[in-house]
């Protein structure tokens, strides 16, 4: 069973009243710049346990009456087909996702904002499609100088160029399917639209990460910086919340670094700021609801390492440089941590070498069993060590076949020859197929299905690459899987 450090219960009942206090503070009207992934934040859940992927969706429709979400778009994202890498999905493709599953949870979307329209072509005409849906849709334009000319941004030339959004509800949430989206100047933009209009308005800012009221050094903090090395986001003491306050802090470099522009973009539109560091704008009540320090400091050294194996394998697929690996290094050593502290990676590495170098992969039950699996003529390492992990669970023999090889010979046979597939192997989702077709006339292979959801949260290592078909398998059924970053053949040519 996996430990728990964090109370989600508390986290929603806190975070709702934080955030009603806001709203208060500002007279009735608070735009919320929400950071982060508002659904399956499985980091969060990875090195917080106990933090449910959906807690914040959850947190909101605590108080969904009063809500109203907004979704920000940068039109160049839209033009450049960006992918959010986690789904497989481009960020245009999410927008429609994110308004299907906020309307699914009793949240109001009141309209999507196409930020740094410069008129390209597929930003129009993803704006007529949302309109042809029902979704009121507006362009915020580039603004010269922004975010340091604040004379030009506060003006008729800068924010005022923007069309006001018309919003309905107390707490207007803005959203983004990814970074650098344009969330805060849609927020500032409404600010300075509602002021004009002499409606009282407020800003806040939501994220998770760093948490600001645990140590600069805690490893929760660290695994922050990590998942964002690739972005370059540093985690640093907020000075001026020690300079105002004399409590340290702890902020990340981009906020602590705008703060004085904020500052003054505030002072220009409503004549005072209501902050006084970057700290004060944020809500986050996540610190105050880690109930077991240990417990969390362990999940998010774990959290490192896996951060660091992704990194590597993103450079070795070429899509990185070697910089965010070696970022993470840097990280591993102020956490006082290396990759060989992750179990199943020693073992997926014996496996493999006892096996003539053949992939291998290891899987680490909850109870702290390894299982490993190796290649064979039937079977990828990643669906036999799937296979052992679910017989190890169900306390299934090892000499048992789950699934008889007249069952598998057949699939072979249609990816080979009729198909086209030179790997005969069965990978996980067709295994877990052939799996589940089994259990029909099987009560082993019955009682090894019913052991699959046992494996959510368990850790794995896979001594190559894996294909994308394995990967999302592995994604779905929760495990938390790593990969050397090399490849099974040394073909130029290989499909992820």
């Amino acid at each position: 069973m996996q430990k728990i450090g964090f109370d989600n219960q508390a986290y929603i009942q806190k975070q709702s009243e934080q955030i009603k206090q806001r709203i208060d503070a500002f007279g009735g009207k608070l735009y919320l710049e929400f950071g982060g992934k508002l659904f399956d934040d499985y980091h969060a859940s990875r090195v917080l346990p106990g933090f449910q992927p959906d807690s914040k969706v959850l947190m909101l429709q605590n108080i969904a009456k009063d809500v109203e979400m907004v979704i920000v778009i940068n039109a160049d994202a839209i033009e450049k087909n960006k992918m959010r890498s986690d789904l497989g999905i481009t960020y245009d493709a999410d927008v429609l996702r994110l308004i299907d599953a906020f309307q699914a949870k009793g949240l109001y979307v009141g309209s999507v904002v196409i930020s740094q329209f410069d008129g390209q072509p597929s930003a129009a005409t993803f704006k007529e499609k949302l309109e042809k849906l029902g979704i009121r849709t507006y362009f915020h334009y580039p603004i010269q100088g922004y975010p340091t000319d604040v004379k030009h941004i506060v003006s008729e030339d800068g924010f005022g160029k923007n069309p006001y959004i018309e919003t309905t509800c107390p707490l207007v949430v803005v959203t983004a399917p990814g970074p650098g989206s344009g969330k805060m100047a849609t927020c500032l933009s409404q600010l300075y639209h509602e002021n004009m209009r002499g409606v009282k308005a407020g800003y806040a800012k939501f994220e998770t990460f760093p948490i600001w009221n645990i140590p600069l050094n805690h490893p929760v903090n660290l695994a922050y910086e990590a998942a964002t090395a690739d972005l370059n986001d540093v985690n640093m003491i907020d000075p001026y919340h020690l300079e105002a306050y004399g409590k340290v802090t702890v902020n990340y470099n981009r906020d602590v670094e705008v703060f004085p522009v904020l500052n003054a973009i505030f002072e220009r539109i409503s004549g005072t700021s209501p902050y006084k560091s970057p700290t004060d704008m944020g809500v986050n009540m996540a610190g105050d609801c880690i109930m077991d320090d240990e417990v969390t400091k362990e999940a998010a050294r774990a959290e490192i390492i896996r951060r660091y194996y992704d990194a590597k394998c993103e450079c070795r697929l070429g899509r990185w440089s070697e910089a965010p690996a070696q970022k993470i290094e840097i990280i591993m050593n102020n956490a006082g941590i290396t990759p060989e502290d992750r179990a199943v990676v020693r073992a997926a590495l014996t496996r493999s070498a006892e096996t003539g170098d053949k992939p291998a992969v290891a899987i680490r039950l909850h109870d702290g069993r390894v299982i490993t699996g190796k290649t064979s003529n039937l079977l990828g390492a990643s669906s036999a060590a799937l296979l052992n992990a679910v017989k190890s669970a169900g306390g299934i023999a090892k000499e048992l076949h789950l699934i008889e090889p007249s069952v598998i010979e057949p699939i072979q046979a249609l990816k080979t020859r009729i198909l086209g597939n030179h790997n005969p192997r069965l990978h996980s989702d067709e295994v877990l197929i052939a799996l589940t077709m089994s259990a029909v006339s099987s009560p082993a292979a019955k009682l090894a299905t019913d052991q699959l959801s046992s494996l959510r949260g368990c850790e794995a290592h896979s001594t190559v690459l894996l294909s994308q078909v394995d990967k999302d398998i592995y994604r779905k059924l929760g495990i938390h899987l790593t990969c050397e970053p090399k490849y099974q053949t040394k073909k130029l040519y290989h499909r992820n």
